[in-house]
């Protein structure tokens, strides 16, 4: 399984109060260049022809508005300024000559906003929350009077409801994705408290490993697009998440930790500036430090004193009366996050670790043949050397249940016939280190620069999966993955007018999927399978009906996937005329 993916896309847009332009690398010909740029020099031309709504793609947030004064005239050269009210992060606009302002491009945040002007008092509104890909508005009625006087509201006396665009969807905010029990802290599961979200309750899909499919309005499952700080995030083999992705059936291979999460957006109806995909957007942002120190420290845990007994787990050996110990399980989630200033008011970091140690074993009920079985059918010339061997290195564990599966009146030796002489106890393992850390500087009041990295490195060995595997001890499927996903975008103020975004994301997802013998050389007991050392393991084997032993049909069976994607995008937002359009 191998896979690597590179896109791009040449995009041009006018906005009522921005024109964007993305490009990404493609490794287009000349002629294909050529032929975009004209291309674009006629979509330039097209867009004052034409005017439809449109949102900005972008992770971060916007505060607009329009100022007026007592009398409901529009007041032009007003001051706009904007602060952060915990990184304090500060832009300033002037309003147009229709007395409208836009801020693009904000982190999303607590906020106040403040507008002055001569011959009006000071007006100021505080609490004005960003959220992710989302515009808040904010308009003002300016009073008569001094510049010194001042008039403060609260931002809670706004509108909630987002008016400037259509969008269906939903926001999950911070206090949501760290307070909620979420079973294996995985964020996916949290989607599904959004309006329009549905899909399997164990959001397991028909393929297996796939893992956290779910469909958006009806569309689907496969078609979703995700993005961790406007960048890529998706895995181009399966469609479905880089992060969180599963690694043996179900289980998720890297984890996104949930205190790094600030806010979680779905899209739905979206504008086309998102491409790509035609189900929905799930645009994640991380936290920034601010300007006061924050951590939290955890541990989450099971294990074998707090469980009931598996129902196949059996309380006593019915061959020796023995008891049967309750099968092992211990499931520990760890970490910690830290965030804060290292230069107040200027430069900021957050660092998130999360680990996974999960052990235990997995109860079943098997066939596994009995000394009795092997006597009763060892044919007149003895046993072939090979199937000799395969016995000899106990290919199936002994049975612990009375009867055979296999048993015949005219066995020289009776025994009891039943369906199952076997409870199993295969073990498990599930090791995942999780770690993203992020720094926002901003260089001076026109440039902000951000930097996110994160490194997922996991190996699980569960039975079964791929391609069937095995229940029996000895034959799990054993997979190493390792995610590595960068992030750097500069956003520049330029003019008061224009705002310059340049955004680069790099990813890497590499998964494999192994049986747990690879290392046993299937001609070692002189079993010919033509197999190379990639292909080690001992193969599926059936024959009598007990349970086959191997890891695959014929040769075993391996796998392994790459995918390295780079993105290379620049965004240009110049505040223009009230009318949108999008070529």
């Amino acid at each position: 399984m191998m896979s690597d993916v590179g896109r791009g896309e040449l995009l041009c847009r006018w906005m009522g109060d921005a024109r964007r332009e993305k490009v990404e690398s493609v490794g287009r010909d000349a002629g294909a260049t050529k032929s975009m740029v004209r291309l674009c020099l006629m979509a330039l031309t097209m867009m004052f022809l034409c005017a439809v709504a449109g949102n900005a793609q972008s992770f971060r947030g916007i505060i607009l508005g329009t100022v007026t004064d007592s009398t409901g005239a529009s007041v032009s050269g007003a001051n706009v300024t904007v602060k952060n009210l915990e990184t304090g992060l500060t832009r300033a606009v002037t309003t147009s000559g229709d007395g409208t302002y836009s801020v693009p491009e904000l982190p999303i945040g607590n906020y106040s906003v403040t507008v002055e002007n001569t011959g009006f008092k000071t007006a100021v509104v505080t609490g004005v929350v960003v959220e992710v890909s989302s515009e808040r508005r904010t308009d003002f009625t300016l009073q008569p009077g001094e510049v010194a006087q001042r008039v403060e509201v609260l931002g809670d006396t706004l509108p909630q409801v987002e008016s400037t665009n259509n969008t269906l969807g939903g926001i999950i905010e911070s206090k949501v994705v760290t307070n909620l029990p979420v079973n294996g802290r995985d964020y996916q599961k949290l989607i599904f408290l959004v309006p329009g979200v549905a899909g399997s309750p164990d959001q397991i899909t028909d393929s297996p490993g796939s893992f956290g499919v779910f469909s958006v309005n009806g569309a689907r499952g496969r078609s979703n697009n995700f993005l961790l700080d406007g960048t890529d995030m998706n895995d181009g083999y399966r469609n479905d998440p880089a992060i969180n992705e599963a690694g043996v059936f179900g289980t998720p291979a890297t984890i996104l930790p949930l205190e790094a999460v600030a806010e979680l957006r779905v899209l739905s109806n979206f504008e086309a500036e998102y491409g790509r995909s035609a189900g929905g957007v799930i645009n994640i942002v991380t936290k920034s430090g601010t300007n006061e120190f924050h951590g939290t420290g955890f541990d989450y845990f099971r294990n074998t004193v707090l469980n009931a007994r598996n129902f196949f787990n059996f309380t006593q050996d019915a061959a020796t009366g023995t008891h049967i110990p309750e099968n092992p399980f211990h499931d520990n989630q760890f970490g910690g996050a830290l965030g804060g200033p290292i230069v107040k008011d200027r430069t900021f970091f957050f660092v998130d670790y999360e680990g996974t140690r999960e052990t235990g074993a997995e109860s079943s009920l098997a066939c596994v043949p009995t000394a009795a079985d092997v006597t009763n059918n060892t044919p007149v010339g003895g046993i072939n050397p090979v199937i000799q061997n395969l016995i000899s290195q106990k290919g199936w564990p002994a049975p612990n249940l009375s009867g055979s599966c296999i048993a015949s009146p005219t066995d020289a030796i009776a025994q009891t016939l039943v369906n199952d002489n076997a409870s199993l106890a295969t073990p498990f393992s599930n090791r995942v280190d999780s770690l993203i850390a992020k720094v926002d500087h901003q260089i001076n009041t026109n440039n902000l620069l951000t930097g996110r990295y994160y490194f997922g490195d996991s190996s699980q060995s569960f039975p079964l999966a791929l391609t069937g595997g095995g229940l029996l001890p000895n034959y799990n499927t054993f997979t190493p993955t390792r995610v590595q996903l960068v992030s750097i975008s500069e956003v520049a103020t330029l003019t008061p007018t224009i705002v310059n975004e340049a955004r680069l994301g790099w990813n890497r997802f590499a998964e494999g999927f192994f049986p747990e013998d690879r290392s046993f050389d299937p001609s070692s007991i002189g079993l010919d399978t033509g197999a190379s050392t990639f292909n080690f393991g001992l193969p599926t084997i059936y024959g009598i009906a007990v349970r086959a032993v191997g890891f695959g049909q014929g040769r075993s069976t391996a796998a392994r996937g790459f995918e390295l994607a780079l993105h290379r995008q620049r965004v240009v937002e110049e505040r223009a005329a009230r009318h949108k359009a999008w070529v």
